[in-house]
């Protein structure tokens, strides 16, 4: 209510409202001022309002007083019940909790005025949980009422939860929720085996590796809490089988770790220990995780194919052995109930298998070729049994046969057949060891002999030393080797081995001269190079032999050349050769006889010295010149035609006609004695002119022309 101490009650004030919420909310007796609310208010919705008065003269319109402000407060009432915000809740504990574990703390809110009364006092309960769980009545926090709770047992819990206004008192407001609580698991059970023996059947041709059977231990645990390992206690039986563990089923698959055999033992038992894998140190308490069983496997028999008595068969033959002839057997038994006979064939892949056959009943392999070790040294094959009562069971087991060696082929070098020596080499120098190789598989302790052949063991050349470690050294025998004597040695060395029968060959080694230096060194061992100088270069060399093919040629240009020339001064008939005899016309007096010769030509040197030219033949423009030793002054004509005709002898170039050479001397003395006429005791004609062929071939023509015709008369010579 509103009231202006200028309101005289005549009704002359009028009250007016503004504000938050006049006229909306609130409303104002213009002539009384009481004020009044239009519609419920909610605290909760807006909990006060600020508004302003006036009182105004009526007739005026003005204002009397000044505009007041006022707040106008909304009280309080209990019309809010608890909510819970974040409900329904979700929770867990582990099992087997002790008493008072925390679970879950929940919160409830009021909309009432927490200052004002106990509107807004919120109190919690549990009105479904018990006895499992309990709640803080202030904090709401829940908690295991109870301990030992197992998830085995009961594993989901439904909680409902109360929060109650006004303390919890008669009349407050409520609002409920539910907690939903699972137990998580921990390892407090132990895998347990529902049986303490498994029978198991597995036939006997299992494969190794294969599953033959399934056990399996309980765990009501989860999870990785379940997780169980198995294994085979050692013992009887135990060593041909294995376990592991199905991860998705937690089974123990046993698996065959070796073959069975029905005929060797029907049975097998052994014990098989499940555990988990994770613990809890918390329940070792309770006892051991881990449980046994029994485990009989019964072994099933079946039709198995042979059995070979060795898993592999070596055999031995000598090389050309006898077609025919039983190298070895092999045998296979069929070990089931029945004890089927066996049958043996080789299993043919290709044509190496048909060297050998093999008894289909006996199983004995026998050769069907020759064998040659040095084409083939080793055969495998394999041989194929099967039962006559079911063919189709076969089994296979390889044969490999060994060729052993016949010593066949003798021993050879095994290093090259050429060496050297050098020139300078000293006695007893091994210049080249050699080896041996046989072709023959050699066996243990062969050993190879050397020595010289039969032909070569005397030649002062070289020699061989056996070393007696299948090696053999050549050795010098001689205090330097000449390249220009003999350049190529052979030398024949046998080697013998030590089989039986003994095989021996003759190898030739050639040996070469070289020139080396003083340390051995091979320098050069080329024929040419014995004749060519030490230290010139190739250049030189080359110049050299230039020079000397430019002389063999104008050589062989001269020889030519003066053959030609000589061909043409040969006469061919007797007229032309008596031309060359100078003929006078009158008769001197001989020596004396100075008028009709000018022999001062024959006593001065000088003149000898400058005519040159003979009057006998073409003078030769390529003739070398003779060198004469000049004659001196005065000296006897004899000694000068002496010294002439030695010249003329020792001349290889001079032609058979030199003795038509004109003498100024003739007479006693002379060779030839006088050959005037004057003084002859018979004619012409009965001179005997024999004694010209004996004067040698260089008075060959004069003593045929002189014996051919008796007809011919020559002319006198003065």
């Amino acid at each position: 209510k509103l009231h202006s101490d200028l309101d005289k009650g005549v009704g002359t004030v009028k009250y007016t409202l503004s504000g938050d919420g006049a006229g909306t909310v609130f409303t104002i007796d213009e002539t009384t001022g009481d004020i009044h609310a239009i519609r419920s208010l909610d605290r909760e919705e807006k909990p006060f309002y600020t508004l302003r008065a006036q009182a105004v003269d009526v007739d005026t319109k003005k204002p009397l007083e000044p505009e007041s402000e006022f707040i106008i407060k909304v009280q309080d009432i209990n019309d809010n019940e608890p909510k819970f915000l974040d409900g329904p809740y979700v929770a867990s504990v582990p099992e087997m909790s002790p008493v008072g574990a925390y679970v879950l703390q929940v919160k409830a809110t009021d909309a009432d005025d927490p200052t004002y009364g106990n509107s807004a006092r919120v109190v919690y309960s549990i009105l479904q949980g018990q006895p499992y769980f309990s709640i803080d009545p202030k904090t709401g926090v829940i908690r295991t009422a109870l301990p030992n709770m197992d998830r085995e047992v009961k594993e989901q819990y439904q909680v409902l939860i109360q929060a109650k206004d006004m303390g919890g008192q008669l009349g407050g407001l409520a609002g409920t929720t539910t907690v939903n609580i699972t137990l998580t698991d921990v390892n407090d059970n132990p895998p347990r085996f529902p049986k303490s023996i498994f029978h198991l059947k597995v036939p006997e041709s299992s494969h190794v590796g294969s599953a033959v059977g399934r056990i399996r231990a309980v765990d009501p645990d989860f999870g990785k809490n379940a997780e169980i390992e198995y294994n085979i206690v050692p013992g009887d039986g135990g060593n041909l089988f294995d376990i592991t563990t199905d991860e998705s089923t937690q089974e123990g698959v046993i698996k065959l770790k070796k073959p069975l055999d029905f005929e060797t033992k029907k049975a097998y038992t052994f014990k098989v220990e499940a555990s988990n894998l994770h613990l809890d140190h918390r329940f070792h308490s309770v006892g051991p995780f881990k449980d046994t069983a029994t485990v009989k496997i019964n072994v099933l028999d079946m039709d198995e194919p042979p059995v070979f008595s060795k898993p592999v068969y070596t055999m031995e033959v000598y090389e050309d052995t006898p077609v025919g002839t039983i190298i070895g057997a092999v045998t296979a038994q069929d070990l089931d109930a029945g004890s089927s006979s066996v049958r043996y064939f080789i299993d043919w892949k290709n044509d190496v298998d048909s060297y050998f056959t093999i008894d289909a009943t006996e199983g004995t392999i026998a050769t069907n070729e020759l064998l040659d070790r040095e084409s083939t040294a080793q055969y495998n094959f394999s041989i194929i049994a099967s039962k006559v009562s079911n063919p189709l069971l076969t089994s296979k087991v390889n044969v490999i046969i060994n060729v052993l060696d016949v010593n066949e082929f003798p021993p050879e070098i095994s290093v090259p057949y050429e060496t050297s020596v050098c020139e300078n080499a000293k006695p007893g120098q091994v210049i080249q060891t050699v080896t041996a190789a046989d072709k023959d598989l050699s066996p243990t302790g062969q050993r190879f002999s050397f020595r010289l052949s039969a032909e070569a063991s005397n030649k002062p050349n070289f020699t061989v030393h056996d070393y007696r470690n299948n090696t053999a050294g050549i050795e010098t025998r001689r205090n330097g080797y000449s390249r220009r004597q003999q350049e190529l040695y052979f030398l024949p060395v046998v080697i013998e081995d030590s089989s039986y029968p003994v095989q021996s060959s003759t190898n030739t080694m050639t040996i070469r001269v070289c020139r080396c230096d003083s340390d051995g060194t091979i320098l050069s061992c080329n024929v040419e190079a014995i004749f060519l100088p030490v230290g010139l270069s190739t250049g030189a060399l080359i110049a050299i032999l230039l020079c000397i093919v430019i002389l063999l040629v104008i050589v062989v240009l001269y020889v030519a050349l003066r053959r030609q020339k000589k061909k043409n001064t040969l006469m061919t008939s007797k007229e032309d050769i008596r031309d060359n005899v100078i003929h006078y016309d009158d008769e001197g007096g001989g020596e004396e006889d100075t008028q009709a010769f000018d022999i001062g030509a024959l006593r001065n040197p000088k003149v000898i010295e400058d005519n040159k030219i003979r009057r006998d033949i073409k003078p030769d423009t390529l003739h070398f010149a003779r060198q004469r030793p000049p004659v001196e002054d005065n000296t006897d004509i004899r000694d000068f035609i002496n010294q002439r005709l030695q010249e003329n002898d020792v001349d290889p170039t001079a032609p058979p006609y030199d003795s038509l050479a004109t003498y100024a001397y003739e007479g006693n003395g002379s060779v030839a004695e006088s050959l005037s006429s004057i003084d002859s005791l018979t004619t012409e004609a009965d001179q005997d002119y024999d004694y010209l062929s004996d004067w040698g071939p260089r008075f060959k023509i004069l003593a045929d022309m002189f014996g051919e015709e008796e007809s011919y008369n020559p002319d006198k010579v003065t």
